[in-house]
């Protein structure tokens, strides 16, 4: 594994741009502005999602108490997303945030007290990349140059008009991350009241924007709080970690060249033959009664695939959330199926079933354990010295962290041991 360390840090203030400290980001998608609306800094709905959403807690004795709940349509404090979750839970990654079931109480164990906090985020929800807005756009032009007959639940598709941008967050991403500030800020209250997060995050943006979200969101839930013990110094300050080649960055999973670019490790070698066995299985009566109800289309495989995208990304795409019309064009059970092959691509490219996929998280692993012991960090991983030699880009004596990254980096921090 060849990495090296680099002059790779800058700081930024969240939000510097607005003027009264609430950030009101804007992004750009295709040739349409998008703004995060003043009325989004709301903390009435708050997302929250396990998979990519990960909390390290330690505890000590005491006795914890419970914070106030709000909730609005789609999304609820403790549950997160919460339309149609019997297909919307089974986006894979293109999923929102929502909170997985579990057996085990979220509580804090009586006579226990949080006395330490770290989150390991992906962004918010986005547009496709450039790569897929491009080829999702081929199917929609080819679908209405060919297909002369529409059925009547694909009768939209005549008049469809493909607005999605590529990479950047969309409007709901935004809020899905203030939302996660002001939850996360309310879960541990006894700590945020007095303590402020140390944030940091890899270097695309809206990855950036993301952490700017987040903090937005907990200065906006530390204001509203009057218990808060502590002068709110908003805009934070944001390590901004450079995704670049020569630059190690733990919270980016394109550093290690084995993985890259090794026999064994590669993604598409193993993450993509894994998926391309089940896709022989589930794609092919999808892709029979799609082409069977667009008449000349004549979908392919890979198409089809994409026909399906098209549903988590108008959904997102929306600033409420609401449901896209392409999401009724597929079965529940497809839509079942649709994850599982997520899960394998992840799984296999980036998890437990790829050779080196879980290895790329080892350095964040060693960063929160430096954290904990309050020790440095001593290893030759992914990790940038340059930034963690230093208290003011890495310091051991906070107590509450936010890291914002990507899926892949957040499977593989999960995964490493």
């Amino acid at each position: 594994m060849a990495i090296h360390d680099s002059q790779s840090e800058y700081l930024l203030e969240s939000g510097k741009e607005a003027e009264d400290g609430f950030a009101i980001n804007q992004v750009h998608g295709n040739s349409q502005s998008r703004k995060l609306d003043a009325q989004c800094t709301r903390i009435s709905s708050v997302c929250v999602v396990v998979g990519l959403f990960t909390l390290f807690l330690a505890f000590k004795s005491w006795t914890a108490s419970s914070s106030h709940v709000q909730s609005s349509k789609c999304d609820d404090l403790n549950g997160g997303y919460r339309c149609q979750p019997e297909i919307s839970h089974y986006w894979g990654q293109y999923s929102p945030y929502f909170t997985v079931p579990s057996e085990i109480s979220s509580e804090v164990p009586d006579g226990c007290e949080v006395t330490f906090v770290q989150v390991l985020a992906r962004h918010g929800a986005r547009d496709p990349t450039a790569a897929k807005t491009i080829e999702y756009q081929a199917v929609i032009e080819k679908i209405q140059s060919h297909v002369k007959s529409f059925s009547a639940e694909y009768e939209f598709l005549k008049d469809y008009t493909y607005s999605l941008g590529a990479d950047q967050l969309s409007v709901f991403g935004q809020q899905e991350l203030v939302n996660l500030g002001a939850s996360f800020y309310q879960r541990y209250h006894t700590i945020t009241q007095v303590f402020t997060p140390f944030v940091r995050a890899s270097g695309q943006e809206r990855v950036v924007q993301s952490a700017q979200n987040f903090s937005q969101g907990f200065h906006v839930a530390r204001v509203a709080d009057k218990n808060a013990s502590i002068t709110d110094d908003y805009p934070y300050q944001i390590v901004v970690i450079r995704e670049e080649d020569g630059s190690n960055n733990t919270l980016h999973h394109e550093i290690c060249t084995n993985f890259e670019n090794g026999q064994n490790g590669n993604k598409s070698d193993v993450g993509w033959e894994a998926q391309k066995q089940w896709v022989e299985i589930f794609v092919p009566p999808i892709r029979s009664r799609v082409n069977f109800n667009l008449p000349g289309a004549e979908l392919t495989t890979s198409e089809t695939i994409h026909f399906m995208d098209l549903c988590p990304f108008e959904t997102v795409a929306n600033p409420n959330g609401k449901i896209s019309r392409f999401c009724s064009l597929f079965t529940e059970e497809e839509w079942h199926h649709f994850d599982y092959y997520q899960s394998l691509g992840k799984y296999y490219g980036f998890g437990n079933g790829n050779p080196l996929g879980p290895t790329q998280g080892v350095g964040f692993t060693n960063e929160l354990i430096a954290r904990m012991t309050k020790k440095p960090v001593h290893d030759h991983t992914t990790v940038n010295h340059t930034l963690d030699d230093s208290k003011d880009t890495f310091p051991l004596d906070r107590i509450l962290f936010a890291d914002f990254s990507h899926d892949k980096l957040v499977l593989a921090s999960h995964k490493s041991r």
